[in-house]
C-alpha cells in the first residue's frame, strides 16, 4: 500500500513510522530541519511502545512522490490552505485523502477542492510532538478514527484500519464519524478557549464555581450548533464532557492556550472561531464562546514575554 504522509510532525511523524516499520510504502512531505534531518539520518521514534530508527522516503516536492493510496493530511489548521494546494500530485482517481486536523471544518475544506468522495473525514488521537529534527518523542495513544462522508462501509476504510491495526496501532471506524468529530471538538474547544482568556489549568476550571459554569456554558453552546445541523450527538453529551473534563489532570492544558501563550501559531480561528462562525451560519447563539475568542485573539496580540 502507497501512503503519503503530508505534514512529518508529531502526529504524521508517529503514524507514518509506524506504518513503514510494519513495511508500507510511506513517504513523507516535509520541510526545513527536520526534512534535512529525515533525508539524512532516517526518522527516529522514542515511545514507550518501543523506539524506532528507519531509514525513511521524505521530500518537500509531493511530485517526486506520485499518486497513492492514501493521503494523510497531519498539518496543523492553520496549515491545512497550503496543504490542500501541495497535495494535489499525491491524489489520483482512487486516493483517499484523510483529515486529521483538531476541528470539524477540515473535510468541507478539502472536499471543495477535491470532492466528497475523495475525503475521508477523520480525528486523530496521540500525544507526539518533535524533540529535535528528524526525531519524534511519543508519549502516548496513537489512534485514528475516520470514516466515509455518508458513513457507508467501504473496502478501503476496512482496508486502512486493518493496516493501522497491524502496524501496532488503533484505528475505528465509528458508526457516524461526524459524531466522532463533533464529540472531539466540544471536548477540547471550550477548555482551550478558556484556558487562554484565565491562564489557567483543568483544575482551576472545573472546580472554581464561575469557571465551571462558563465551561459548561460553552459546552452546551457547540452541542446546540451539533444539533442545528443535524449531528447525531449522544443525549447526555454535555455531562459525559464534563465528566471526562473532571479526570484530566489539574495541570493539563490545551495546545490552543500553550501555542497563544507563547506567542506561536494557534489553531484559535479553527477552534472558538469556528463555533462562531458555525453558531452564525445556524442561527444558534454563541455569547459565551464569542467572548472567549476575542479574548484569546487579544491575547494573540501579547507578545511572550518569557522570551
Amino acid at each position: 500500500m502507497r501512503i503519503g504522509i503530508v505534514g512529518a510532525g508529531g502526529v504524521g511523524g508517529y503514524f507514518g513510522a509506524r506504518l513503514a516499520a510494519a513495511g508500507q510504502d510511506v513517504a513523507f512531505v516535509a520541510r526545513g530541519k527536520h526534512l534535512e534531518a529525515l533525508q539524512a539520518d532516517g526518522l527516529v521514534v522514542h515511545s514507550p511502545a518501543g523506539d524506532l530508527r528507519l531509514p525513511v522516503r521524505a521530500t518537500s516536492e509531493p511530485a517526486e512522490i506520485g499518486p497513492v493510496d492514501y493521503v494523510l493530511i497531519c498539518v496543523k489548521t492553520w496549515q491545512l490552505p497550503a496543504a490542500i494546494g501541495t497535495i494535489r500530485p499525491l491524489v489520483g482517481p482512487d486516493t483517499a485523502i484523510v483529515t486529521v486536523q483538531n476541528g470539524v471544518e477540515a473535510p468541507d475544506q478539502v472536499a471543495e477542492v477535491y470532492g466528497r468522495d475523495a475525503v475521508l473525514p477523520g480525528a486523530a488521537e496521540v500525544i507526539a510532538y518533535v524533540e529535535s529534527p528528524g526525531v519524534i518523542r511519543h508519549l502516548g495513544n496513537g489512534k485514528l478514527n475516520f470514516g466515509e462522508w455518508d458513513n457507508a462501509t467501504t473496502p478501503r476504510t476496512g482496508l486502512l484500519r486493518d493496516t493501522f491495526v497491524a502496524a501496532g496501532l488503533q484505528a475505528t471506524v465509528p458508526e457516524d464519524i461526524w459524531a466522532a468529530l463533533w464529540t472531539k471538538f466540544l471536548s477540547v474547544v471550550p477548555g482551550g478557549g478558556l484556558g487562554t482568556a484565565t491562564g489557567a489549568g483543568y483544575g482551576v476550571l472545573r472546580t472554581h464555581p464561575a469557571t465551571r459554569r462558563l465551561l459548561t456554558e460553552a459546552i452546551t453552546e457547540i452541542r446546540d450548533i451539533a444539533l442545528a445541523r443535524g449531528i447525531r450527538l449522544a443525549e447526555d453529551v454535555v455531562p459525559r464532557t464534563l465528566a471526562w473534563i473532571d479526570q484530566l489532570p489539574s495541570d493539563g492544558t490545551t495546545s490552543l492556550q500553550r501555542d497563544l501563550i507563547a506567542g506561536r501559531p494557534s489553531e484559535l480561528d479553527a477552534w472558538t472561531g469556528a463555533v462562531v462562525r458555525l453558531g452564525a451560519q445556524s442561527g444558534v447563539p454563541t455569547p459565551v464562546n464569542t467572548f472567549l475568542f476575542e479574548l484569546a485573539g487579544a491575547r494573540a496580540l501579547i507578545p511572550d514575554r518569557g522570551q
